[in-house]
């Protein structure tokens, strides 16, 4: 019975979704919620994915030339206020500090909710000459945004991530800058955290505040809504005219610099679980998972057992390997397995132990194999590849299954009523017929995606001569 109730604990996600994601963070230790108020603590199991995360994207930054920095927190409110675009994007969900210990301050300071305002003011005294060009500079911080609604890792106040700032000699090396970081994310995406995304750029309407153009990366969730999983802008010389960044190029001219700015936060965290959880919780890809093989001991009191278990945590050392040791049953270790999210569970007991083999149970799908002691190495490397693969595989032909394609008004709001998931249709290019639909429907535009396909000549909703296909959906 103890087992059974390890899992009735989380509302099935056929019942309610939101309920469902709430269960597994909470269930599977990821977070905490704190006495500030829409702040939340991330424990030990939920940083650990983080830090895989953090580790592999740094190492893909860094091999395309990014150098890591670090800014102040506080932005002085007249730095804030050179870029008009720009404040008034982030105006709302800005937190303000008045006072230095007793003392009110003589200028007030925000808490960064994003820091192109640093970056160019430190840039401006930076950047000399052409040869002080590129600058391809990122952080790894926290950013303070004060969210009316919050929810664990999809939208807090205060939340972690990178923010890439770069500064170039012309808007060509800038826009290449801007599709590279893009792609990097999505490969990261798909090659690490096993998601699919679609990449594209996004209207004007969506578009991050004071950029020319915005890139995103979209993954479609279990519950067919959309989640923004990293984006890339491009700010042309905007910014650089707002601060006064200035270059002597080759040919002794000053000319402005081309900056762009990319990031990804832990709202990836709420991707990974609403993508490949289910209702035993969480099922993490064996390149994020901070425990990849848990070795399960069977009737672990009987002579040999233990010591068995941990021989085979050392001979898997190659592995994030722990072993339960603990005094539950067996039942309940393999349900906490599976709530966690470890790729697999090696069990061995006694009659395992006499045969000279083990049994290897992958979480992804529940597969149980029996493997011989002595290729014990070789069948975790290759499941866990295996493993890898098939989450990806799977992620890919719920998003191919979830997306519509929609040709008439009626198409359109019949498939959104029916259906969950993305809509790809046809649109006019105007923010006024894209505001229109957010308003009646409740969806809004994802992105333009890269690979353009002409589904009709006519505007799916206004019916005017169509200029874009565009990706819809309902976002968190």
């Amino acid at each position: 019975m103890a087992d059974k109730k390890l899992v009735e604990a989380i509302t099935s996600m056929e019942e309610d979704f939101a309920q469902w994601y709430t269960d597994v963070v909470k269930k599977a230790e990821l977070i905490d919620y704190s006495n500030v108020k829409g702040c939340m603590v991330i424990k030990p199991s939920g940083y650990a994915i983080w830090e895989l995360i953090q580790r592999q994207l740094d190492d893909m930054f860094k091999a395309t030339g990014v150098e890591n920095v670090y800014m102040p927190m506080f932005i002085p409110e007249s730095l804030l206020q050179k870029e008009k675009d720009h404040v008034e994007g982030f105006a709302p969900e800005v937190a303000w500090v008045t006072h230095g210990g007793l003392n009110p301050l003589q200028e007030r300071m925000c808490v960064r909710p994003t820091s192109e305002t640093l970056f160019c003011d430190f840039y401006k005294g930076d950047i000399q000459s052409y040869r002080d060009l590129p600058k391809v500079y990122n952080q790894w911080c926290s950013v303070v945004r004060w969210e009316k609604e919050t929810r664990p890792f999809l939208r807090s106040r205060e939340f972690l991530w990178q923010e890439g700032h770069t500064a170039h000699a012309s808007a060509e090396e800038a826009q290449e800058r801007t599709e590279q970081m893009l792609n990097v994310y999505a490969e990261f995406c798909e090659k690490v955290l096993a998601i699919p995304v679609v990449k594209g750029r996004k209207t004007e309407k969506e578009k991050f505040a004071g950029a020319e153009a915005t890139y995103t990366i979209e993954a479609l969730m279990h519950d067919g809504k959309a989640l923004q999983s990293g984006t890339s802008h491009n700010f042309g010389d905007g910014f650089a005219k707002a601060f006064g960044i200035q270059f002597t190029d080759k040919d002794n001219t000053l000319k402005y610099v081309h900056q762009t700015s990319w990031g990804m936060s832990t709202r990836i965290i709420g991707a990974i679980i609403m993508v490949h959880g289910d209702n035993s919780g969480l099922v993490l890809p064996p390149k994020v998972a901070p425990t990849q093989v848990m070795v399960i001991p069977i009737q672990q009191k009987k002579e040999g057992v233990l010591d068995k278990a941990y021989e085979l945590k050392d001979r898997l050392s190659a592995f994030r390997v722990k072993v339960d040791d603990s005094d539950k049953s067996p039942g309940w270790k393999f349900s906490e397995q599976e709530m966690r999210g470890i790729p697999i569970r090696v069990e061995i007991g006694p009659k395992d132990i006499e045969a000279g083999k083990c049994v290897i149970c992958r979480r992804d799908n529940g597969e149980k194999t029996e493997v011989r002691l002595e290729e014990l190495e070789k069948a975790v490397a290759e499941v866990l590849e295996k493993i890898q693969a098939d989450m990806l595989g799977k992620a890919r032909a719920h998003l191919e299954s979830h997306t519509y394609i929609a040709r008439s008004k009626e198409d359109f709001i019949k498939t959104f009523a029916e259906k969950a998931g993305f809509v790809k249709a046809m649109w006019c290019g105007e923010t006024e017929c894209e505001e229109k639909i957010k308003e009646d429907m409740a969806v809004t535009s994802r992105c333009m995606p890269y690979e353009q396909e002409c589904l009709s000549d006519t505007c799916v909703y206004c019916g005017k001569p169509a200029k874009k296909m565009v990706y819809w959906g309902k976002a968190y």
